[in-house]
């Protein structure tokens, strides 16, 4: 796999989507958890999504369980929930693993091509975030406790690349 244009995911609705259909812009690539201490970051995320949607910034939403089980819902459960207690409006995913020998191949490739501390490839935890340029590459590997606000300038910049 070369960019992240080759990977598919399902969505939260049970549809596939090919990542493909977001050739072009920038997009910010989030695992999730409903019931983590991070989740307040969800209000930060749809802030970004609605800042900059409109000039080429996709938020994707990925929910995982690994972490201390803090999104054991559903799929719909998860969708409710997001939407109703944050607005969440941008593209929310199915839940998948992000580690193991389970974990989905994007975040396979995310974390290869994004090393975490000390060269770590595993994802440390909910809200783990990747920032990918409109050609489709990994810019950066962004910490759990780095907020959405924080994220702004960098978005700027590839939005502006």
């Amino acid at each position: 796999m070369s960019s992240i244009y080759d990977f598919q995911a399902q969505q939260i609705n049970g549809q596939d989507i090919s990542l493909s259909e977001y050739r072009g812009k920038v997009m910010l690539i989030v695992n999730t958890a409903s019931k983590c201490g991070f989740t307040p970051q969800f209000g930060g995320l749809q802030e970004l999504h609605k800042a900059y949607t409109g000039k080429g910034l996709v938020v994707l939403g990925f929910p995982c369980n690994q972490f201390g089980s803090q999104d054991p819902g559903a799929d719909g459960e998860i969708a409710e929930f997001c939407q109703v207690n944050y607005g969440v409006s941008f593209p929310m995913m199915g839940k998948i693993d992000v580690n193991g020998p389970a974990a989905h191949p994007l975040y396979k490739w995310l974390s290869s091509e994004a090393p975490g501390l000390l060269g770590s490839k595993s994802i440390k935890w909910n809200f783990t975030k990747f920032l990918v340029g409109k050609d489709g590459q990994v810019i950066r590997r962004y910490a759990p406790t780095d907020k959405p606000a924080d994220l702004a300038k960098d978005v700027e910049a590839a939005l502006n690349a």
